[in-house]
């Protein structure tokens, strides 16, 4: 223990956490090159990079051979059954632990990046933040274009293996080295007089690529085949997810106001964007018939699998063919989203104000990405 004091003292945690994620990079490589079978083939590539592989390649699921990673188009299951080592798209619960893992331990690491710049202790950072967020399910949208583009036979705008870097989980990597940058770059320019504030040009910024991306699902909507626009899912899921938001923090504010005197407005952010990815998995599950979008999606991560099983199980049948099975999964992510929200209290973030911040950020993007590009993906019929 006295040894890691003295090293924090005489490095600093920054540079700790550089030279710990150099040695795991080590590690890593290091494993893979004595057991490349154990390590890369039935770890790294089954749980992480072949599911990845076979998004990207519009594969039903991807099968590690003697000769490399092969995309199978059909006949997965069959291939799961003689015991072939097989990766599908989407999530497992291996997958989510080691990307919840990753989360973490970035945080940390965006945590002395920031305290180093001396930045993020104002709340008006989160507002700028909240651009790139949308900005991670656009872009995931365009890939799912890109899918279609394919399916079609037209040269899509991004390919293998480009286009993995904006496809799930990829993507929120390749979003948060984005934002990163421009924030840095946004100091720059604050700090030798260019700009005025760095928060507001970093929201400027990807405010713009917001609008570029739309600007572009939109003309694919509008000149493709493959592609419709249907806004009644975008209207929709916007007007649903705002009200039950706005309900819940109005009831707080109402009846129990020290749930939202830390976060304010943030909180209700908070609050909204887990419901943007809640309605928008009801949604896409239940309710596109009812809004007239001839298209069927299912849902990719394990939690939302086991909630909608789970009710199709308890629910009555009656009650299933009139209401839909994914509705605990709203329920839930309102839950939670709320609770977050009542353990930042004004304490908390006075006390660790750039550490509330970073949290309350990291809190939305995990639900606003992911609604966002569900949203937008029927909402483009892509």
């Amino acid at each position: 223990m006295e040894t890691f004091e003295r090293a924090v003292d005489d490095f600093g945690p920054g540079q700790l956490w550089v030279g710990s994620l150099v040695a795991v990079i080590l590690v890593a490589v290091g494993a893979v090159t004595a057991a490349p079978q154990a390590v890369w083939d039935r770890f790294l590539w089954q749980y992480f990079w072949g599911p990845v592989y076979a998004d990207a390649k519009s594969a039903s699921c991807a099968e590690m051979t003697a000769s490399g990673p092969q995309p199978l188009y059909n006949g997965c299951a069959a291939a799961i059954q003689e015991g072939r080592l097989i990766a599908e798209p989407g999530y497992t619960l291996v997958s989510e632990i080691g990307y919840m893992l990753i989360l973490v331990y970035m945080l940390v690491g965006v945590y002395f990046l920031l305290e180093r710049l001396d930045i993020a202790e104002d709340p008006k950072l989160y507002f700028a933040f909240v651009p790139f967020m949308l900005l991670g399910g656009a872009l995931r949208t365009v890939e799912d274009a890109t899918d279609r583009a394919v399916d079609a036979g037209v040269s899509p705008i991004v390919e293998y293996p480009l286009s993995s870097l904006i496809i799930s989980p990829v993507i929120y990597g390749t979003v948060f080295l984005l934002t990163l940058l421009v924030l840095v770059v946004c100091v720059d320019l604050e700090q030798r007089g260019v700009v005025d504030s760095y928060y507001r040009t970093t929201g400027a910024v990807g405010g713009v690529l917001v609008a570029v991306t739309l600007l572009y699902l939109t003309v694919v909507a509008l000149t493709r085949e493959y592609a419709t626009l249907y806004p009644s899912v975008l209207i929709t899921t916007v007007a649903l997810a705002s009200a039950l938001s706005y309900g819940l923090y109005w009831a707080f504010e109402t009846y129990r106001p020290a749930m939202n005197d830390g976060t304010g407005y943030i909180g209700l952010l908070v609050i909204w964007g887990h419901a943007i990815d809640g309605v928008a998995n009801v949604v896409l599950a239940d309710w596109l018939d009812a809004l007239s979008v001839p298209l069927t999606y299912y849902p990719k991560h394990p939690a939302n699998e086991f909630i909608i099983a789970a009710t199709e199980a308890l629910q009555p049948a009656g009650l299933s063919a009139a209401i839909g099975t994914s509705w605990p999964f709203l329920v839930v992510k309102l839950a939670v989203a709320s609770l977050v929200v009542s353990l930042f209290n004004q304490e908390f973030i006075d006390d660790s104000p750039r550490y509330a911040l970073l949290l309350l950020i990291a809190v939305t993007a995990v639900g606003l990405g992911p609604g966002t590009r569900d949203m937008l993906r029927a909402t483009f019929g892509i």
